[in-house]
C-alpha cells in the first residue's frame, strides 16, 4: 500500500490522526442527512405541500443512496479512499447549499437526492477507510457503527433544537452542517491514502443477485430487514406530522429528540442486544419489532403521546437488533467471492424499504387520514415482522461477527 500520486504536494496527517478525522467525517455526513426530520411541518406550511409530497421529498434520499450504491460502491477500492470520500463530501456540501436557498418542492427533492448520495458514498467507502487506519478491526467497525448511528441520531436532535430556540430555523441548521462539511474536508484532504490506486477504467455498476443455494435464507433476512428499515423510514419521515397533527405536540424540538431517541435505542440493539442474545438475535429483535409496530398503531389511534415513547423505543430497539441481526447471517451464510454483492442486494432492499411504503403511507393519508393511515402502516409491519420472527425461530441464526 502506498500514498496517492498527490501526496507530496499537500500535508499528510499520521494514521491515527487520520483515523479521527475519517470518523469524524463520517459523523458530520450522516448527521446531514437526518437534519431535515424536525422541519418538514415547517416547510409544509411555508410552501403549502401535502403530506404526500413530504413522503417523496423524504424518499429522494433513498434514491440517492441506492444510486451511489449501484454506481460508486466500489469505486473507493479503485480510485482509492481519499479520492472517493472527497465527492460524498461535496454532495453533502451541495445538499445543504441547496437546503439554505429552498423555496420550491423541486429544490427539497434535489438537496434530499445529494444528501442521499452523500450517504451511499460514504457508508461503505467510511468504514473501509477506517478499517485501514485502525490494526484492530473489531474497534475500527464499532467506531464506524457508532460515528454512523451517531451522526443519524445528532442531525434531527441538532436542527430540532436549533429550529425551536434560535433565528431562521430553516437556515441555520444546514448553515452549521455546511461549515462542519467544510471543516472535515479540509481535514480529509491531509489524510495518506491508504490503498492503490488502479484505473477507472476497472468501475462497474455494482451486479445484484442471490446463489440459488441461499435464496431461502437471503429471503426470511429481506422480509424482517424490509420491516425494520420500513419502521426507521416511517419515523423519520412522519414522526414530526404525527406530534403537530394527532398529538397537539407543534414544536420541531420533541420531534428531533424523539427520532434520536429511535436511533439511540437502535445503536444500543445492535452494539449491546445481538452480542448478548447471539442466535435468538433475530427473532426477539423481529418480535420486539412487531410489538413496538403494535403499540405504535395503538398511540396513534387513541393519540398517547406515553405509548408513542414506548413504541419508539421497542422500535429502535427491535431495528437495530434486526438489522445487525440479519447482517450476521447473511454474512456467514454468503460465499467468500459472493459476500460483497450479496450484501448489497440486502441494502437495496432495505433502502426500498425506507422509502416506497412511507410514500405509500403519504398517499394513504391523503385517502382516509394520517391517523388511519399510521394505524393501518403500524398493524402491516407488525405483521410482517411477526413472519420475520416465526421464520426465524425456524432458522438456525448466525452469531453477530465480531
Amino acid at each position: 500500500m502506498r500514498a496517492g500520486p498527490v501526496g507530496r504536494s499537500r500535508p499528510v496527517t499520521s494514521r491515527r490522526t487520520a483515523f479521527r478525522i475519517v470518523a469524524a467525517a463520517f459523523a458530520v455526513t450522516m448527521s446531514g442527512t437526518t437534519m431535515p426530520t424536525p422541519l418538514y411541518p415547517l416547510y409544509q406550511r411555508a410552501m403549502g405541500f401535502s403530506t404526500l409530497t413530504t413522503t417523496v421529498v423524504f424518499a429522494a434520499y433513498a434514491v440517492g443512496v441506492l444510486t451511489a450504491l449501484l454506481l460508486v460502491g466500489r469505486a473507493s477500492d479503485v480510485i482509492g479512499r481519499r479520492r472517493t470520500l472527497l465527492p460524498g463530501l461535496a454532495c453533502a456540501a451541495s445538499s445543504a447549499i441547496l437546503f439554505l436557498v429552498a423555496d420550491d418542492v423541486g429544490t427539497l427533492i434535489a438537496a434530499r437526492l445529494l444528501s442521499g448520495l452523500s450517504a451511499g458514498i460514504f457508508t461503505g467507502t467510511a468504514t473501509a477507510t477506517l478499517v485501514d487506519f485502525d490494526d484492530d478491526r473489531g474497534r475500527a467497525t464499532l467506531v464506524a457503527a457508532v460515528a454512523n448511528m451517531g451522526g443519524l441520531g445528532a442531525g434531527p436532535l441538532v436542527s430540532g433544537l436549533l429550529a425551536q430556540y434560535a433565528p431562521a430555523p430553516l437556515c441555520l441548521p444546514f448553515l452549521v452542517h455546511l461549515l462542519l462539511v467544510v471543516a472535515v474536508g479540509w481535514g480529509i484532504r491531509a489524510i495518506p491514502e491508504p490503498v492503490t490506486a488502479r484505473s477507472p477504467r476497472e468501475l462497474r455498476i455494482a451486479r445484484l443477485s442471490v446463489p440459488t443455494a441461499m435464496r431461502a435464507t437471503f429471503v426470511g433476512a429481506a422480509v424482517a430487514g424490509f420491516a425494520s428499515f420500513a419502521v426507521l423510514g416511517l419515523f423519520t419521515a412522519v414522526t414530526p406530522l404525527f406530534l403537530r397533527t394527532l398529538l397537539a405536540v407543534p414544536d420541531p424540538a420533541p420531534a428531533g429528540l424523539l427520532v434520536c431517541w429511535l436511533l439511540v435505542a437502535s445503536t444500543f440493539g445492535q452494539a449491546v442486544l445481538v452480542p448478548r442474545l447471539r442466535e435468538r438475535a433475530l427473532p426477539v429483535g423481529s418480535g420486539t419489532l412487531a410489538l413496538g409496530a403494535l403499540v405504535l398503531a395503538g398511540a396513534l389511534a387513541v393519540g398517547s403521546l406515553t405509548l408513542l415513547l414506548v413504541a419508539t423505543t421497542l422500535a429502535g430497539l427491535g431495528q437495530g437488533t434486526t438489522f445487525r441481526a440479519t447482517l450476521a447471517l447473511l454474512t456467514a451464510a454468503s460465499p467468500p467471492d459472493r459476500r460483497a454483492e450479496i450484501a448489497s442486494s440486502f441494502f437495496v432492499v432495505a433502502y426500498v424499504a425506507i422509502s416506497a411504503p412511507v410514500v405509500g403511507e403519504g398517499l394513504a393519508a391523503q385517502l382516509v387520514g394520517l391517523r388511519t393511515a399510521g394505524v393501518g402502516f403500524g398493524a402491516a409491519v407488525a405483521v410482517l415482522a411477526a413472519v420475520a420472527t416465526a421464520t426465524a425461530r425456524f432458522r438456525p441464526t448466525a452469531p453477530p461477527a465480531p
